[in-house]
């Protein structure tokens, strides 16, 4: 199996995450209203973030893996419409899309690339990918 195809494999596994997620009637909540509100959005941009990496990762394009990150999250959002105890936000795709292009920007920006060399796995990501843009 290619390193492409596990990367595109993990990704579609991501997605079903995502999709349990979103089939919950409800989740837990935090007893305070607003830190509720800041893990919520913060998950869903986290979540989002990993995926456009996944994708990323796949496709090696990084605006291609943006486009499945932002398509995914509306279909998440109409997902969430049928599923009963939930309704789908257009602020959720949002949230989403911001926790998408924080992944990209940080992953090209030097200092995110300092801190993924400090981490040790500088060799897994492909740094002719920021040429493409």
């Amino acid at each position: 199996m290619t390193r492409r195809t596990r990367w595109l494999l993990a990704a579609l596994a991501w997605m079903l995450v995502i999709f349990w997620f979103s089939s919950q009637p409800s989740l837990p909540k935090v007893s305070d209203d607003f830190l509720d509100l800041l893990v919520k959005k913060g998950g869903h941009a986290l979540a989002y973030g990993i995926l456009w990496m996944l994708w990323w990762r796949a496709t090696g394009r990084p605006w291609l893996a943006l486009a499945f990150a932002v398509l995914y999250a509306i279909f998440d959002e109409v997902h969430q419409l049928f599923v009963p105890g939930r309704n789908g936000w257009w602020l959720d795709v949002v949230v989403d899309t911001a926790g998408a292009l924080l992944a990209l920007w940080f992953s090209i920006s030097r200092r995110g690339q300092q801190v993924i060399a400090r981490i040790g796995v500088r060799n897994a990501f492909n740094h002719d990918v920021p040429e493409q843009f």
